[in-house]
């Protein structure tokens, strides 16, 4: 009897690696609640106050041409998404220079072919994520100009000073000149706020051309040439046309009066 259990169990399947089960709630919907209206303290008179001022809003048009290599022949683009990263944004006190940096972060969905026939051609569809950098500068017009004060100009002084003369000169005479024993300057510094950028929007316009795609030679990703519809073709470089419009803010924390009322 016992040999027969024995047999019994080893035929029955194995136990799983967890034994996890969902917890299951009755009801997924919050429940809603009351709320009610509260009237904000307000300090009633004039004040000063520091805040962020808009200096300028502008919009800053970039044209770029890059040129992108695939790592495998393309049969066609299916898709391109398009990210703006800016990296610097920097206004160039005082003057009203404002220099840009960063890139466009660029996802291509691809079909690569694995396999053909002279009437169809069955393919992978890839992605390529790529950055394409970009640096400019560009002259804002201002809104409010932005606050801005020199340092004082670093200015020299010296002392008077009466010193004996050494050994073959009258007694009664003296050296008068200034005193070289020390020096004495008067300067400063001024600590201005540094202004800062915003996005608001970016706009892509774009051209994609194919650099080396010949109708009827088509490869596969191991790069073998496979059959194919004669109108098939593919390619592995794109050259790129594109316009990015960049809309932002530049601002400045500065000291404003407000009267505050209720």
């Amino acid at each position: 009897m016992s040999e027969k259990k024995n047999e019994s169990k080893s035929h029955e399947p194995a136990p799983p690696y967890f034994n996890y089960k969902p917890m299951k709630t009755k009801n997924a919907l919050s429940p809603k609640v009351g709320n009610r209206r509260v009237e904000p303290d307000v300090i009633e008179g004039k004040s000063t106050v520091k805040i962020p001022v808009v200096l300028a809003e502008t919009v800053v048009q970039l044209d770029l041409n890059p040129t992108i290599q695939f790592p495998e022949p393309v049969l066609e683009i299916k898709n391109i998404k398009k990210n703006l990263k800016i990296t610097q944004c920097r206004l160039l006190l005082p003057t009203n220079k404002l220099f840009l940096a960063g890139f466009i972060r660029k996802n291509i969905q691809y079909a690569t072919p694995k396999y053909g026939t002279k009437d169809s051609v069955v393919s992978s569809i890839r992605s390529l994520t790529i950055d394409v950098p970009f640096k400019a500068v560009t002259d804002v017009d201002y809104i409010r100009k932005p606050q801005f004060a020199y340092g004082p100009q670093s200015q020299e002084f010296t002392f008077f000073t009466k010193s004996d003369l050494p050994d073959g000169f009258s007694s009664k005479e003296h050296l008068l000149s200034a005193d070289l024993s020390q020096f004495d300057q008067y300067s400063g510094e001024e600590f201005n706020e540094l202004p800062y950028c915003e996005l608001l929007s970016s706009r892509f316009i774009q051209y994609d051309e194919a650099l080396d795609r010949k109708m009827g030679r088509v490869q596969n990703y191991k790069g073998d040439f496979i059959d194919a519809p004669f109108e098939e073709g593919t390619f592995n470089s794109i050259e790129e046309k594109m316009v990015v419009e960049i809309k932002l803010k530049v601002l400045q924390k500065q000291q404003l009066n407000v009267d505050s009322k209720k």
